[in-house]
């Protein structure tokens, strides 16, 4: 049995979880939409589950927070996409990437 849910929906799981600390609104809203984009694109409805979202992915406001989290030296969000770790982009510099 599967439940159609709104971003407001989606955005509620979060706080009736206390997982808000984990995304921003932004970011939130960016995460519902690219799920509902991976929906299409493999043809398969996807669980919502709010832990294993919050262990999946994670959002950085910048490149800059992405290199110190990761101790990396990357000097785009395109060298992310190439690795294969971005999910989608939040706003002008923020982005959200599979936890690696």
């Amino acid at each position: 049995m599967k439940k159609t849910i709104s971003n407001y929906d989606f955005r509620q799981e979060f706080v009736l979880l206390n997982r808000v600390e984990n995304f921003t609104y932004e970011g939130l809203n960016c995460l519902f939409e690219a799920l509902q984009d991976l929906e299409d694109d493999i043809d398969e409805q996807i669980e919502l589950d709010v832990i294993s979202l919050c262990c999946e992915f994670i959002e950085f406001d910048n490149l800059s927070d992405y290199n110190e989290h990761y101790a990396t030296d990357m000097i785009s969000i395109e060298e992310i996409s190439d690795e294969g770790f971005l999910f989608c982009c939040v706003g002008e510099e923020g982005f959200i990437t599979r936890e690696h």
